[in-house]
């Protein structure tokens, strides 16, 4: 027994190959701390990329229900697609279960739930809500499965509103010169005839009385009815029931001529405008003045407000081809598109083959060059009327991520 006691002490002693049983006992734990340290990075990284691909999913949807006219059920197939196609695009380090070719979820652990919301605000706009939640099962190391960690799940969600209306309510005033000049032609010519009398300013003392020649040109009154013509367009196209927009006009020479006054759609004013005639002088300010007191008259925003709730945005398209025979009527009529701007009031003008003066009044009238056009043909005065009219009609889109 004391042989035995003796050599248990000695063993009990020995420190010999220490090191070798304790670097056994902790391995398991060190290794699973380094697989912790390596998946924890991971999981930052793909929580991230599934957030990303859920917020890109839901804007894209809720784009296309704004702005595309997709129904629920296209733009619920589009967050889909778009999440898969974002996850792909960035590569998938995600559980290989979750991403077999057995799971039609893949690569996510679950079905994506794509849910859309469709209400209406004012005028006639929607609002959509497009709400998505994603699962992705992360495949973790077998370091850190050496813990008894189970593969965590990264739940992943989204929300992106979006808001449209066909138009905005407007009131708009087209103030148009009739001048003589107007009856001068452009260069383009008038296929329905085969001759007419072609009016320019060298022959224009023998108004009315100028024999017919051939071929027969498109005069600019012609022109402006047809330009007129297209803005209307535009109009109607975006309103078809005529709930949102007023239209009046005003025709001048070397006075303002008896209005269209302003009234619901295009019809009453677009008639006007078909019936103008050229002749006489030039003088914008009664014109002028008469567009911007009715737009700025209470009575307006009421007509508005009774109908659709809606506060207006207001304009003035002003035209001339032209200089104001008196110098003054530049003065008196500046004064009123410097009022016109004051009160929020947007200013389009037209230099419809105009000389230097009547351009620079214009260009000064609309304060701002984007709102300025100098059209030097028919088809550029059609162009003009027709942005005009788009921007007037512009439909407005708003996201929220």
């Amino acid at each position: 027994m004391t042989a035995y006691r003796s050599h248990l002490v000695r063993l009990l002693a020995d420190k010999g190959g220490n090191f070798a049983a304790i670097t056994a006992l902790l391995l398991p734990v060190l290794l699973g701390i380094a697989g912790v340290s390596v998946d924890y990075l991971r999981m930052s990284h793909e929580r991230s990329r599934v957030q990303n691909a859920a917020d890109s999913a839901s804007l894209a949807a809720a784009t296309a229900l704004a702005e595309k006219g997709f129904t629920e059920q296209q733009a619920r197939a589009l967050a889909i697609s778009f999440l898969r196609g974002q996850m792909a695009a960035t590569g998938s380090t995600g559980n290989d279960a979750a991403k077999s070719d057995d799971n039609p979820d893949a690569p996510f652990s679950a079905a994506p739930t794509v849910l859309i919301t469709q209400t209406p605000v004012a005028g006639n706009g929607k609002k959509f809500t497009v709400s998505i939640e994603a699962h992705y099962k992360l495949g973790l190391t077998g370091f850190t499965k050496v813990l008894g960690v189970n593969d965590p799940e990264i739940v992943a969600s989204s929300k992106t509103t979006s808001q449209t209306a066909t138009m905005n309510a407007l009131s708009m005033y087209l103030v148009l010169d009739k001048s003589g000049s107007m009856a001068w032609i452009t260069g383009s010519k008038d296929t329905s005839k085969t001759s007419c009398p072609n009016y320019t300013e060298s022959n224009w003392s023998k108004y009315p009385n100028l024999k017919a020649s051939s071929p027969c040109y498109i005069s600019k009154i012609s022109a402006l009815k047809t330009a007129v013509a297209t803005l209307s367009a535009q109009l109607i196209a975006a309103d078809p029931t005529s709930e949102y927009s007023r239209l009046g006009a005003v025709s001048y020479n070397l006075s303002a001529q008896s209005p269209s006054a302003l009234d619901w759609g295009t019809t009453a004013a677009q008639t006007y405008v078909n019936a103008l005639v050229a002749d006489g002088g030039t003088a914008s300010t009664d014109a002028m003045q008469k567009a911007y007191s009715s737009l700025i008259d209470a009575k307006e925003n009421k007509e508005h407000s009774d109908k659709t709730g809606l506060t207006p945005q207001k304009f003035i398209v002003f035209m001339t081809d032209g200089d104001n025979n008196y110098t003054n009527d530049d003065t008196k009529t500046l004064a009123i598109c410097d009022k016109a701007r004051a009160d929020k009031i947007t200013i389009y003008t037209v230099a419809f083959m105009a000389p230097t003066r009547g351009q620079t009044l214009l260009k000064t009238c609309a304060g701002t060059n984007a709102n300025y056009f100098a059209a030097e043909s028919m088809a550029e005065l059609v162009d003009a009327f027709k942005t005009i009219g788009k921007k007037a009609a512009e439909r407005t889109t708003r996201l929220t991520n």
